[in-house]
């Protein structure tokens, strides 16, 4: 793929920079703000290199049309407080405001575009409607760079179609989750161990699919765990459970088996009467959870192993949550793992989403670890060994 550096001089250039600015919000207020700081590193090189820049971006899910509750002026705003400088806004994407705005831009400036996927063209699955909205926001630029991670995987017309219709690049942030993903899956350094947790088997059946024989260790935690311990027999009580995915679990639990990888799962489980923060929590072994109890977190005999294997690692990655850390009764196996993962000597790996959320609500700095990645969904799809619509198109405007 083509980096910034391939794009030659970029002074007075306007280039259309799609970034991951998808924040959590409380009303108008940020709550992390960790996507806008990832951003940061390739919006100041642009600008730097005197790049009048273009920034485009979703939030939410609003159904193709604007609404006032996924607007990206509050992104603008913070974005402008960590650059120490004016930001411009347009209210629209591609219409008379966004050409006014991209028309006024001066060497080293920024603006931020609306929510793109105001627009129904940027979603669309019809390609002639998709690709006729990147017409009109290939006609705001000169260039573009692709360094929203979290929405590669996606064939969308601000990820892939633009692609096509301008020179594009790599960005610095979109460059560095590469690399780093590609030392997961192709040559790890050992012991490797991925941890994985979450609500769902079936979330990440692909990434265990194709992790399982290239790890030397996989530790099953959250919500999923339940599922791996139906398979192995025991009861769950009243615990998250995917009953369709037993067979597939213990399946899983034979493959490792046969490939001498250790399938860990915890022999403890904090359980709870009801999924809530003041809810009475106990200890209890993993194969013996009451009927009328439900499993929140690993139980922390299990913590301490878990973190045994992490900080003895040359590689881990760690895509979800242990337990419900929403709820501090139920947050000690996340935080385990986590603060593991800050002792590793090695790379440690942070596989974005609600295990990037975790880690800053538990206090810890995204520079205690290796790489903490912006998108979620994204890692594991290229875990999974997927194409990645946004990375493809990239490398075959390349050749």
């Amino acid at each position: 793929m083509k980096t910034i550096s391939d794009l030659g001089d970029l002074r007075g250039k306007r280039v259309l920079v799609r970034s991951d600015l998808n924040v959590p919000l409380d009303g108008a207020t940020i709550t992390d703000d960790g996507r806008i700081r990832a951003s940061l590193p390739t919006l100041r090189r642009l600008t730097e290199a005197g790049a009048r820049v273009l920034v485009t971006a979703h939030l939410g899910r609003p159904k193709g049309e604007p609404d006032p509750a996924f607007s990206l002026a509050p992104v603008a705003a913070r974005l402008s407080e960590l650059l120490g400088g004016p930001v411009a806004f347009a209210t629209d994407t591609v219409g008379p405001e966004a050409q006014r705005v991209a028309a006024e831009l001066s060497d080293g400036q920024i603006a931020v575009l609306e929510n793109v996927r105001f627009n129904a063209g940027e979603t669309s699955k019809d390609d002639a409607e998709r690709g006729a909205f990147a017409d009109q926001l290939a006609a705001l630029a000169d260039m573009f760079v692709s360094d929203g991670f979290g929405v590669v995987h996606r064939k969308q017309a601000s990820v892939y179609d633009v692609a096509t219709r301008l020179p594009a690049a790599v960005g610095d942030l979109v460059q560095a989750e590469v690399e780093v993903l590609r030392r997961l899956t192709e040559s790890p350094e050992r012991p490797y161990v991925v941890v994985l947790g979450g609500s769902k088997v079936s979330d990440k059946l692909g990434v265990i699919d194709n992790l399982i024989e290239k790890a030397d260790s996989l530790l099953i935690g959250g919500g999923m765990v339940f599922t791996f311990l139906a398979a192995q027999g025991h009861g769950v009580g009243s615990s998250l459970l995917e009953a369709d995915q037993i067979d597939v679990a213990r399946g899983y639990i034979e493959r490792a088996a046969a490939a001498g990888v250790d399938l860990l799962l915890p022999t403890d489980v904090v359980v709870a009467p009801a999924f809530a923060a003041d809810a009475p929590a106990t200890v209890v072994a993993a194969d013996a959870i009451p009927d009328d109890q439900m499993g929140l977190d690993i139980g922390p005999d299990s913590a301490a192993v878990f973190a045994e294997y992490v900080r003895g690692a040359k590689t881990v990655f760690w895509n979800g949550p242990m337990g419900v850390f929403e709820f501090e009764a139920f947050a000690g196996g996340t935080r385990a793992v986590a603060e593991a993962l800050t002792r590793t000597d090695g790379l440690s790996v942070v596989g974005g989403g609600d295990s990037a959320a975790a880690v800053r609500q538990l206090g810890f700095a995204d520079d205690q670890f290796g790489h903490i990645s912006t998108g979620g969904g994204a890692s594991l799809e290229y875990l999974e060994g997927k194409t990645l619509p946004g990375l493809a198109v990239l490398e075959e405007q390349s050749r």
